[in-house]
């Protein structure tokens, strides 16, 4: 995992790509884990916040197999990342263009994003999400300054100085 390799080795039709190995699973349905130098499975203790578990209780840890990070004859799938384009498109792949489901809350990061000056209103450029019932909606953003903020650090600090 973590390894890049050159699309020619899965096709003619991958020329000029490079692929990076993100994981993968095993033909039992195992998850490759990054760290673990095998090629095979390990059963290693498992605690909470760790990938490949859920603890069902607090402070639960236990005993899972996963797979090692060493690519073998038994894997089954293996995920891999675009890292370079090559000359021909790959059909459904990096010739659907699809929007943004999520863009970025804080005030700043869309600013750096879009390219936008102090003055320009940040609201407009948002990325809202389609909730369930169909309605767009609009995250909150961080770090937005607005004339009611400025009003309220007034207030604080005229409390703080009397």
């Amino acid at each position: 995992m973590g390894n890049e390799f050159p699309g020619e080795i899965l096709g003619q039709q991958f020329a000029g790509y490079i692929f990076k190995i993100t994981g993968g699973n095993d033909k039992d349905g195992f998850t490759m884990r990054q760290g673990i130098l095998k090629n095979g499975r390990v059963r290693i203790l498992m605690a909470k916040g760790q990938k490949c578990y859920r603890p069902r209780r607090d402070g639960e840890r236990k005993k899972k197999s996963v797979r090692g990070c060493i690519v073998g004859k038994d894997i089954s799938v293996l995920a891999v990342s675009i890292v370079k384009h090559g000359e021909h498109p790959i059909e459904g792949v990096t010739t659907v263009k699809r929007a943004r489901s999520l863009g970025p809350k804080r005030a700043s990061k869309i600013r750096s994003l879009y390219q936008l000056e102090k003055k320009d209103d940040v609201r407009k450029y948002v990325v809202r999400k389609v909730g369930k019932n169909g309605k767009k909606k609009a995250p909150k953003i961080q770090r937005l300054i607005t004339s009611e903020r400025i009003r309220r650090k007034k207030v604080i600090r005229v409390r703080h100085c009397s």
